[in-house]
């Protein structure tokens, strides 16, 4: 998976006198655009956001600045200079030198978030911050009332939620304790922890802390947490504000980071897949979504990103999500870019037959949607990157991604050739592993979740002596699902093997039957036509299977009763599949 890398520098430096501190203060960018301004965490310092500032400065003029206690800014020692008015009077200062006339965006994460709620909470501040993305950092007060509300209101899930994040912060009692703490910053003890819980939740490793900055941030905790978890203030803002959450994050849990209706009027919350250092991990995540939504907040337009996290949901499920189909042309492929249609998403269909496809996607248009249609031959490699970056380039990456296109093959493996071999393999195998390549590695650099489905077949695990080479596609595609589903599970991606079975579709009508001549190939389409037609199993029901799979989250979903009773006889008595297999199930 490849990642835009994006040269960091270190950014024009220049002092700021804070609330009795001289601030360093780096920017980046035109000045006269506008203004983000990005606020570090605990044990950090400024150089936290080279990365994510080396992005948004192509549209912004980007502020970091190392905070009273780290990097290159004045060291005091009191704890009462730690307290967070103290804290937000230097966030002020720094705003109005870099930004006289302007509100800023802020940006910030992990303590640089809590002081910064601080601000976007004060009403007096509320012209001089046009938007808040967080990360990482909850308003104190608001984690106050979360705490109590959870005890006063106990729920299994409250509770388990609770439990979680007092496991979570056990480091912040041990924080107040007196002595314990700076022995284990000057005994490297405490690096040593916090540089293997980074590795684990984001997967790379940061610059040692600097032990001065270890040691004069200890008092954020001690000035801080007790007063603020005892009486919790009533914060309340009207600024437009984003969380960005993570996923593995070791310190802040997910729920008292979101959950923030009560406390923000224009709230938007994103779940991203890393760990708690998001802004070196993740820097091209964040510089997004930044970008998105800060754009917005100035009037720009309201992506489908930002349309699919607002507060308030449309009815449609999959309203503000994006869906591509492939072999979308007609049966399974087509049903199931419609019932996503109907379900309010916008749609990408491709097939071979690029009219069959156009047919698809005007279809779809009734349901009040947006559709575009793409001729494309999934064996075909460079065809497929071309119209997964068109894809990118047009649509967005898409939320959902169906791999459907696939052809039949039926008859004996000794009069199979090579050639029929490489054009099942081509179609059926490869077709699903450039889908899913492809478009995966959008979604993990997205960040934001979606979900793969791969069509499968109940053939993939019901053995038959007439299709060898159309099963061994198909039993492939099952097993490349299961070990992607591994793969992607941390980046919040679902992977699901669809395995319908008997279905009326028209790929009886394409299937190659080797070993025949033309006529006797003819009559053995008409046949197995005719069977499915009698079974009359219809494509729409898969493609409703479909729709609940996904929403589910399934890793495998048999569709028809066969395709349900074949799996469960494959766990339970394979012997006997395996005697069935010996039958010719040709029609004749």
């Amino acid at each position: 998976m490849s990642h835009n890398v994006v040269p960091a520098e270190a950014g024009r430096t220049r002092f700021v006198q804070g609330d009795g501190v001289r601030l360093a203060v780096r920017e980046w960018g035109d000045p006269a655009a506008p203004t983000v301004l990005c606020v570090h965490g605990y044990p950090d310092d400024s150089s936290v956001w080279t990365d994510v500032a080396a992005r948004l400065a192509e549209r912004f003029h980007v502020v970091a600045y190392d905070v009273r206690g780290a990097g290159e800014s004045g060291k005091p020692t009191a704890r009462a200079d730690y307290l967070l008015d103290r804290l937000v009077a230097d966030l002020v200062a720094v705003a109005a030198a870099v930004s006289p006339d302007e509100p800023v965006h802020l940006l910030a994460h992990d303590w640089g978030s809590i002081q910064a709620w601080h601000a976007v909470t004060d009403p007096a501040l509320k012209a001089r911050i046009r938007s808040y993305t967080s990360i990482s950092g909850p308003c104190l007060d608001h984690a106050g009332h979360w705490i109590r509300d959870r005890l006063r209101r106990p729920s299994p899930r409250g509770l388990r939620e609770l439990l979680r994040q007092l496991v979570f912060s056990g480091y912040i009692g041990f924080f107040q304790l007196p002595f314990a703490p700076e022995l284990a910053w000057r005994t490297g003890i405490l690096p040593k922890v916090m540089g293997r819980l980074v590795k684990l939740g984001d997967g790379v490793a940061i610059p040692p802390p600097v032990l001065a900055d270890g040691l004069h941030g200890l008092q954020l905790y001690r000035a801080n947490m007790p007063p603020r978890f005892a009486r919790p203030a009533q914060r309340r803002t009207e600024v437009p504000v984003q969380v960005l959450a993570p996923t593995r994050d070791p310190f802040v849990s997910t729920p008292v980071q979101t959950d923030l209706a009560r406390w923000v009027s224009d709230l938007r919350v994103r779940r991203i897949a890393g760990g708690h250092w998001l802004p070196r991990s993740r820097p091209e995540v964040i510089a997004r979504c930044v970008t998105e939504f800060a754009e917005h907040v100035d009037g720009g337009p309201e992506t489908r990103s930002l349309r699919r996290i607002r507060p308030i949901r449309p009815k449609q499920r999959w309203a503000d999500h994006l869906v591509l189909v492939t072999g979308a042309g007609s049966g399974i492929g087509r049903e199931t870019a419609l019932a996503f249609a109907e379900h309010g998403a916008d749609v990408v269909v491709s097939d071979v037959d690029g009219e069959s496809a156009a047919r698809t996607a005007e279809l779809a248009e009734r349901f009040g949607v947006t559709a575009s249609a793409h001729t494309v031959d999934v064996a075909d490699e460079k065809a497929m990157t071309a119209f997964a970056e068109e894809v990118r380039r047009g649509r967005g990456v898409p939320d959902v991604v169906v791999n459907n296109a696939g052809i039949g093959m039926a008859g004996a493996l000794l009069d199979t050739s090579t050639e029929d071999w490489q054009r099942v393999i081509d179609v059926n195998l490869w077709g699903v592993i450039h889908g899913s390549r492809l478009f995966a590695d959008q979604l993990v650099e997205r960040g934001e979740g979606g979900h793969l489905v791969n069509i499968a077949s109940a053939a993939a695990y019901l053995y038959s002596r007439t299709l060898p080479a159309y099963a061994t596609t198909k039993s492939a595609v099952l097993t490349l699902t299961q070990c992607l589903r591994a793969e992607l599970a941390p980046h919040r991606i679902g992977v699901t093997a669809v395995c319908p079975g008997i279905v009326n579709t028209n790929i009886t009508r394409s299937t190659r039957f080797v070993g025949l001549d033309d006529s006797q190939q003819q009559r053995s389409r008409d046949r197995t036509a005719a069977l499915y037609r009698r079974r009359n199993y219809p494509p729409a029901k898969v493609a409703r299977a479909i729709l609940l799979a996904v929403q589910q989250d399934k890793p495998l979903a048999p569709v028809t009763p066969e395709a349900h009773a074949g799996l469960l006889l494959s766990r339970l008595t394979p012997g006997l599949l395996r005697a069935a297999a010996r039958r010719d199930l040709t029609p004749h």
